[in-house]
């Protein structure tokens, strides 16, 4: 016999008279000739009751069932005698598969969100984390979608690196090389010439670089994947290892970029409000009850825009007193973030041209800037309840300005040949930016710990399973 997911005999159109039930037990409470189970495979957040006689073959071992035991159940799905479901299952025959002791962590208690992080090899049975990680694909398989539909070609970029893309300098390491005992060169130094490439390589902290390659061919393409960044940050926002998808596009302005930023974000709530909502409505309920609200929120408000400078100004003029001193130049901060689309504009907002000091290399250089004043044609895309949640800017795409951007940055020419190569055989305006994968889902699921949205998250000295 065929096994039949809970959610699939929860959505039943008519009863069944034979069907197979595989799964785990979440919680067994007993009657006189009877006992009831509720059964969870994972499939959805509810589970199915099964009915279980006394007459059943080796009930007496079925009614020792402890939470956490796997069975497989067969039976009848009847409508349901009781309250709070359609149907329920009068088992047949139950087989126990996989016993489970008192010791099962996850009985049925509450448990704090730093007890599940040590035990998260179980923890993905618990309703939360159940809800958490069926929310990550789906969601996962939205943003394919957003960008399949819209011809974008899907690009698979390298994990291990010899660019810095962010020239931030802030990456892991990549080597053969005996550690206790490196090979020297002439100066003393650590011959990398020796390593496993040939030269110092990294774990990627984007893709962005190698996706322009493909924009400058295939014209509409996108990434998806790990990126690493060897950060010592231990905020609920930042983890070692996370996932970002980054679309590059030719023919592209910064306007094309933030219209398809917003549309990107407004595609993904709307596909998770449609397709997870039972796990959507036990976060409103349980992890953050303006959750709901706030999604549709975003969904039905038109987004704003604001130039950086208009930003700075409407910050030093809110009477405040920041954390973070605000001045021009600076970087906006979480708190100036949260104030701008949650006290003053009261929806999303789009914060764009960024002081040129502050970004990345290859950002495009505004030309109407005022002395002092330069700044390049970047932007970020800022939420409620989280503040940055995308990053992106318009490339430089002129050979003379993206080689000055080089020398404000002191970066090598040579190590970055091929990106001018770009710009000297057909270069073309493009434009992309970055969404952290983790941040959409803290957004999605009210989740406030980048920690408990990620199945093993990799954080300073946590590298655990």
């Amino acid at each position: 016999m065929q096994r039949t997911l809970v959610k699939d005999a929860l959505a039943a159109a008519a009863a069944c008279d034979a069907l197979l039930l595989q799964g785990w037990v979440r919680t067994r409470r007993d009657a006189k000739t009877f006992s009831f189970i509720e059964l969870n495979d994972g499939s959805c957040l509810k589970g199915i009751q099964v009915i279980a006689d006394s007459s059943l073959p080796d009930y007496a071992h079925i009614e020792k069932l402890a939470t956490g035991a796997a069975i497989s159940v067969r039976g009848r799905l009847v409508p349901s005698q009781g309250q709070g479901q359609k149907w329920e299952v009068v088992a047949e025959s139950i087989t126990v598969v996989g016993e489970a002791d008192a010791t099962y962590p996850l009985q049925k208690k509450g448990h704090s969100l730093e007890f599940l992080r040590e035990i998260a090899h179980l923890r993905p049975r618990s309703n939360l984390f159940g809800a958490v990680f069926r929310v990550r694909s789906r969601l996962a398989y939205a943003i394919h979608r957003f960008f399949q539909e819209r011809s974008f070609v899907y690009v698979h970029t390298p994990i291990i690196t010899a660019s810095d893309a962010e020239g931030a300098g802030d990456m892991f390491r990549v080597t053969t090389l005996d550690l206790e005992a490196p090979p020297k060169d002439a100066d003393g130094r650590v011959d990398a010439t020796q390593d496993f490439f040939g030269k110092k390589t990294f774990l990627t902290v984007s893709g962005q670089l190698e996706a322009e390659i493909f924009a400058c061919a295939l014209s509409n393409v996108y990434t998806f994947g790990p990126t690493f960044r060897a950060e010592n940050s231990n905020t609920s926002r930042h983890a070692a290892e996370f996932w970002m998808i980054e679309p590059e596009v030719a023919f592209c302005d910064l306007d094309g970029d933030m219209t398809l930023a917003e549309e990107f974000v407004k595609y993904l709530i709307r596909d998770v409000r449609e397709h997870c909502a039972a796990d959507l409505e036990f976060f409103g309920k349980f992890v953050d009850k303006e959750l709901l609200p706030r999604l549709d929120f975003v969904l039905e408000k038109p987004f704003v825009r604001c130039s950086y400078t208009e930003a700075v100004e409407l910050l030093e003029k809110s009477g405040r007193t920041w954390e973070h001193p605000v001045a021009w130049g600076a970087n906006l901060q979480a708190e100036h973030e949260r104030f701008l689309t949650e006290e003053h504009f009261k929806c999303p907002v789009t914060v764009y041209n960024y002081p040129r000091a502050i970004k990345a290399f290859y950002m495009r250089a505004n030309d109407d800037c005022a002395p002092g004043r330069e700044t390049v044609a970047a932007m970020d895309l800022l939420v409620p309840g989280i503040g940055e949640i995308i990053g992106g800017s318009q490339r430089e795409e002129r050979l003379e300005k993206l080689r000055a951007g080089m020398a404000l940055h002191h970066l090598d020419e040579k190590s970055y040949a091929w990106y001018l190569d770009l710009r000297r055989y057909g270069t073309v305006p493009h434009a992309g930016f970055g969404l952290g994968f983790e941040r959409m889902l803290m957004f999605v699921t009210g989740v406030g710990n980048i920690r408990d949205v990620i199945p093993f998250a990799r954080t300073p000295g946590t590298a655990e399973f």
